[in-house]
């Protein structure tokens, strides 16, 4: 095989390339058949990112994807080609292998609503795909969360359980099944596929139909029973999921990957956190996530012979580790690591400035390269972006309202206090603001370091007191003592000041001959914190500034390292902390008196602190769940503002904060949503720290620090989202025309044995021919609408055989229509040439129109 030869041309505009291995060739598919996968066979899919903005370095994504039924020779052929390809693209790649059913997250994430199994291989001479095929009878199981999937399983009762959901294809009617036991986020889902199929495959002409109660759809019910037979016994359970939960993602190790000789060596280097430097850029590794992912890392200097055997290394690793064949593969080239690769590790620098684009954000979050400007409320505000990157909502010119949590009660605290804080306690601060001329809150939910598990409990309950009073517009910043967001900085405007112990608000100070000592950190007002620190020698740090008060005196000391804006900035908290006569001191100058009040002389850091390393991780959004009391991720890859349904609860991590974002009808996560931030944290392989800031924001009030994260954003998105209920009330309203479905299934002439529920020899014929007809019915294309679900057209109806004549259908009232004939859809009746004559257009033309146009049309030619 020329593998050469083989290779298509790629197409730089085109963000997804899609091929199957057929006769040992890469054959292109049809764009309208993305998502859809026979089973006998491999599929090469290449995503290349498409930026708005040129970005240097950015890499794209290869897929390999294998069918459960494909043989050897295919994925051999496969893997051949995508390593050529990997070369061809000089390695700006991330390889991946997929096997049916265990794809990764980042290889679903192309295809919403969903992805189609389709049985059997794909006929070699398949040049074309046609559309408006209906005589099919197929059953899909539908599964999955926020990925999708449906699989062609045997038209029996028998393939049905009570957790998922099934779709009965008929060619003009599609019966959507849910499942006692499925919630309503994946009715939703299922019925968001279900909307495809019936738009891509039968160009929104069949009729869809939900049973959530069989007891109240007795008319579907009959219709499926006139498929699959009189239903015996009980359904099937629903099946177990077995996702793999965070803790079990968890646990990671490396291993150096090496020949020695003849032998190839796998050595363990460390588990987690790993940290970048364990990884020489002459060699190969093997990163192993357990039987959820391993990853192959290749240095920009290793073997030719690394780089070709990537692949079977992996799979030979898998193999020794007894995990499943199926566990997933990605080979990650240096300079060219996915997100997820990189945030395996405690710390990651981009060596080529390299940027995956992962949401709406092109940027990194790199404190380092924000250039210091003054904050402009307007600009913040109409550039999002910029607000997520400062994570900034203002200046923190709002108003500022806050409490302290004594007796487990809420206390105002007095303005003039506003900003001065007790290690002991826990506060409440309510920010106010205005933004595009709509009031907006957010409240900081402040916890000192010895605060106790009760005032931390109140102050959790007082702040689900506030949101209730605030009709659930406040978006609940969970902040740590030490860990404060700029912005909660900078409503203070540099007063930030923490103090020890917790009675500073109840009036009980410490006694007047005790010396105080407080470190002075910031440059600015949006991040200078002052924190009271033992009053001792060794506190003190060469490259900051210290505010030492005593009985008689204060001392603001300057340390050698640092700078003019440091000690302006400190000018301005002397006059929040003490108003006794100050006494400026520079390091190696202190007069007796400062050492005394420290206890005496004492060693203390005199090195210049290096900067803080700036933050080169991509932001990441996942859906989140619980299974047996454990936090499951799903991840959405190159993600935007309509990965967020009212039904989830998404987890965006932007590594210096998480967010966690309700939908409006998630009301009954919203404790555990904060949990779920903790447990992230506490379980992520890189050690994140426990302090990180997490936000709690609730559909419809996104704060810009949140929506900025995104490509772009919609206020106005859900302002008319119709809910499921909705959609099924509203869009699958129509008359089902049960009768002429039910004699066009008894047309078909299905035997059944009696008794057993299964279909017979017709039936067993019918699925065949689902499987025929799927090989021209590929299509699998964009979302239609809710309105698309009521244009129902049959192309065998018996009554409308050879059409009826005009006069039988305009301007009659139902009851004086033809037997059989559909009020709703009078129009339809007329043959071809009729309808062509009264309405100037073939009836294709017609249902391709608007609705309402459609509706216009028939009341003006009286076949409304």
């Amino acid at each position: 095989m020329d593998v050469d030869q083989g290779l298509p041309a790629i197409e730089s505009h085109r963000e997804l390339h899609i091929w199957i291995i057929e006769n040992l060739k890469m054959v292109p598919v049809p764009e309208k058949a993305y998502g859809n996968f026979f089973e006998e066979h491999c599929y090469i899919i290449l995503h290349v990112t498409q930026s708005p903005t040129p970005t240097p370095g950015a890499s794209s994504d290869l897929h390999y994807w294998v069918g459960k039924e494909a043989d050897a020779e295919a994925q051999g052929t496969a893997g051949a080609f995508v390593q050529r390809l990997q070369e061809v693209l000089r390695g700006q790649t991330v390889q991946h292998r997929e096997a049916q059913g265990h794809e990764s997250d980042c290889f679903l994430s192309y295809f919403r609503p969903g992805i189609i199994y389709r049985k059997g291989g794909l006929a070699s001479d398949l040049r074309h795909l046609e559309t408006n095929v209906y005589n099919i009878q197929r059953l899909l199981h539908i599964q999955g969360r926020k990925h999708v999937s449906a699989t062609e399983v045997e038209l029996s009762w028998n393939s049905f359980n009570k957790g998922d959901i099934f779709l009965l294809d008929l060619g003009r009617m599609m019966i959507q099944w849910n499942g006692p036991k499925t919630s309503i986020s994946e009715k939703s889902r299922g019925l968001a596929l279900t909307y495809r199929l019936q738009d891509r495959e039968r160009g929104g002409r069949a009729q869809i139909g939900v049973v959530d109660d069989e007891a109240q759809a007795t008319d579907l019910m009959q219709i499926m029973e006139a498929v699959l037979g009189r239903r015996v016994g009980s359904l099937r359970a629903a099946i177990p999921n077995k996702s793999i939960n965070q803790i079990q993602k968890a646990n990671v190790r490396l291993y150096h990957v090496y020949e020695k000789g003849e032998d190839l060596v796998i050595q363990e280097l460390a588990t987690q956190p790993l940290t970048q430097d364990l990884l020489q850029e002459e060699d190969c590794y093997i990163l192993d996530q357990g039987s959820f992912k391993i990853y192959v890392w290749l240095g920009q200097m290793s073997s030719p012979q690394d780089r070709k055997a990537a692949f079977s290394r992996a799979g030979g690793f898998i193999r020794a580790k007894g995990y499943p064949t199926y566990t997933n593969v990605e080979v990650v080239n240096d300079g060219a690591e996915s997100a997820a690769f990189q945030q395996l590790f405690r710390t990651w620098s981009s060596k080529k400035g390299r940027n995956r684009k992962l949401g709406g954000m092109t940027g990194l979050v790199e404190r380092d390269k924000l250039i210091q400007v003054k904050l402009d409320v307007g600009m913040l505000h109409s550039q999002p972006e910029l607000a997520a990157q400062l994570r900034m909502v203002d200046d923190g010119s709002g108003k500022v309202e806050m409490w302290c949590i004594q007796d487990l009660r809420r206390q105002p605290v007095d303005p003039k206090h506003h900003g001065q804080l007790c290690i002991g306690n826990c506060y409440l601060i309510l920010y106010t603001y205005h933004k595009l001329g709509r009031v907006q809150y957010v409240l900081y939910l402040w916890q000192g370091h010895q605060a106790s598990a009760d005032e931390i409990k109140a102050m959790n309950c007082n702040a689900e007191e506030l949101d209730v009073m605030y009709s659930g517009a406040l978006v609940q910043v969970h902040v740590t003592m030490g860990s404060e967001p700029p912005h909660f900085l900078a409503i203070f405007h540099g007063h930030l000041v923490v103090f020890q112990g917790n009675t500073r608000h109840k009036g009980h100070g410490q006694p007047a001959c005790t010396a105080r000592l407080f470190h002075v950190q910031g440059t600015d007002s949006h991040n200078t914190r002052t924190m009271e620190v033992a009053a001792r020698a060794s506190s003190l740090n060469s490259s900051d500034i210290f505010l030492l008060v005593t009985v008689s005196v204060c001392y603001l000391w300057f340390g050698k390292g640092c700078n003019g804006d440091q000690r302006e900035m400190a000018r301005v908290v002397v006059t929040a902390i003490s108003g006794k006569n100050m006494e400026t001191v520079l390091e190696g100058q202190e007069p007796a008196h400062f050492w005394a009040a420290l206890g005496g002389r004492a060693p203390y850091p005199s090195i210049k602190r290096l900067p803080e390393k700036g933050y080169s991780f991509q932001p990441r959004l996942f859906e989140c769940s619980s299974q047996m009391g454990c936090l499951v991720l799903t991840e959405v890859v190159f993600f935007s503002q309509e990965d967020l349904d009212k039904y989830d609860v998404m987890l965006l991590d932007t590594w210096q904060e998480i967010f966690l974002w309700l939908g409006e009808a998630t009301s009954e996560w919203r404790k555990a949503a904060v949990a779920w931030g903790r447990e992230y944290l506490e379980t992520h392989p890189a050690g994140r720290s426990p302090a990180t800031p997490i936000v709690l924001v609730k559909q419809g009030h996104e704060p810009p620090t949140f929506a900025g994260w995104f490509f772009t954003w919609d206020p106005y998105k859900w302002t008319n989202h119709q809910s499921y209920e909705e959609v099924v009330e509203n869009s699958l309203g129509a008359a089902l025309a049960v009768s002429e479905i039910t004699a066009e299934v008894n047309n078909f002439q299905l035997s059944r044995r009696p008794g057993d529920g299964r279909a017979g020899p017709s039936t067993q014929k019918a699925l065949k021919g689902s499987q025929d007809s799927s090989e021209s019915e590929l299509a699998l294309g964009p979302k239609v609408g809710a309105n698309s679900t009521s244009t129902n057209i049959s192309s065998t109806s018996p009554v409308s055989s050879g059409g009826l004549p005009r006069e039988l259908l305009a301007h009659q009232a139902a009851e004086d229509l033809p037997e059989g004939v559909d009020p709703a859809r009078k129009e339809f009746y007329l043959s071809d040439s009729d309808f062509q004559d009264i309405f100037g257009k073939s009836k294709e033309e017609f249902y391709s129109m608007a609705k309402w146009k459609q509706q216009q049309e028939k009341k003006r030619l009286g076949f409304f």
